[in-house]
């Protein structure tokens, strides 16, 4: 799989990502530890090499599975984690990220995030220009290679990027997400901050195979992402009905339609989770298709279906 630069840093990363929040199975459910350390296997055998991770999956397990299953290869591979919002003054970066590095079973992490501003879901709020510090003398310290922040607004972006080299941007974007475009996206095409999509399949219902009455198990958070709700239902299964044509054109699932579009914006990869071998493989294989300049245009009309009747409020989730 071709490797892109991250940002201005010497770090190179897959256009399409592992990402492991489900590893850590809060707020999921039906997650087994031995298909996860499994996938995470199968993903490095196909070619993605980096990973993605936080302390808050399952108060630090999705980054031990990760650190247990690629021990062995940690050299061939890249590593992004997160700082939790209640762990953003000074001494408690620096803890969390040591916290981390045991988890991963590693000396370094290659890319660092702050995971949500502060102040949100309740947590404090602390000065951008404290948690960068610990940011800046942990990579000064060569213990991390790159800066990020995830889940944060233009304005805050900028703020962020007074006090460090920010390299990367983690927003939920996907065809059915779309928020970052009107607000952070044209920052970081300006300023050569990648952007690491999570959700890039709007969380399975760009794979189309959610239909307009499913159910979530109990514990599962998808049952409150807004996509899923029944007043949005209508246009989600509108809009799946005409991407299909284009899918089936190039011999491809809906998934890997998503991610094709994804990673084909500007300076742009797409973090995909999956629970197992099978799901990773057809992730994988989303990195081998070029859609041309006529199908994104289409999938582009096709998309605001969905996104022009939702709010501005850029969390996918009404907790």
């Amino acid at each position: 799989m071709e490797l892109r630069s991250l940002g201005t840093s010497d770090v190179k990363i897959t256009p399409i990502i592992m990402g492991t929040w489900q590893a850590g199975k809060s707020m999921w459910a039906g997650i087994d530890d031995a298909e996860t350390t499994k996938a995470i296997r199968t993903a490095f055998q196909a070619g993605i090499t980096t990973f993605d991770t936080a302390e808050e999956y399952g108060r630090g397990h999705s980054e031990r599975i990760i650190g247990e299953a690629l021990i062995d290869v940690r050299d061939q591979v890249i590593y992004a984690t997160k700082v939790s919002p209640n762990h953003l003054h000074y001494d408690q970066v620096i803890e969390a990220f040591h916290r981390s590095l045991k988890n991963l079973r590693t000396d370094y992490i290659d890319l660092y995030h702050v995971h949500w501003p502060a102040g949100s879901w309740g947590s404090k709020y602390v000065p951008i220009e404290e948690t960068m510090r610990a940011m800046n003398d942990l990579k000064e310290q060569g213990k991390i290679r790159a800066i990020g922040v995830s889940n944060f607004s233009r304005i805050q972006l900028e703020e962020a990027a007074r006090y460090a080299r920010i390299d990367s941007l983690q927003p939920s974007y996907s065809l059915f997400w779309r928020h970052v475009e009107k607000d952070a996206m044209p920052y970081c095409a300006n300023n050569n901050i990648t952007i690491l999509a999570y959700s890039p399949m709007a969380q399975g219902i760009l794979t189309g195979k959610f239909g307009p009455d499913h159910t979530f198990p109990k514990g599962d958070h998808r049952s409150k992402n807004k996509l899923f709700n029944p007043e949005n239902s209508h246009r989600v299964h509108q809009a799946l009905g005409k991407l299909r044509p284009i899918a089936q054109q190039h011999g491809m699932s809906l998934g890997q339609l998503a991610l094709a579009w994804v990673i084909a914006q500007p300076n742009t990869c797409a973090i995909a989770g999956a629970r197992n071998s099978e799901q990773v493989l057809q992730n994988a294989q989303g990195a081998e298709f070029h859609l041309s300049a006529a199908d994104l245009s289409k999938m582009d009309s096709i998309g605001h279906i969905v996104t022009d009747g939702l709010d501005d409020n850029p969390v996918m989730w009404k907790f």
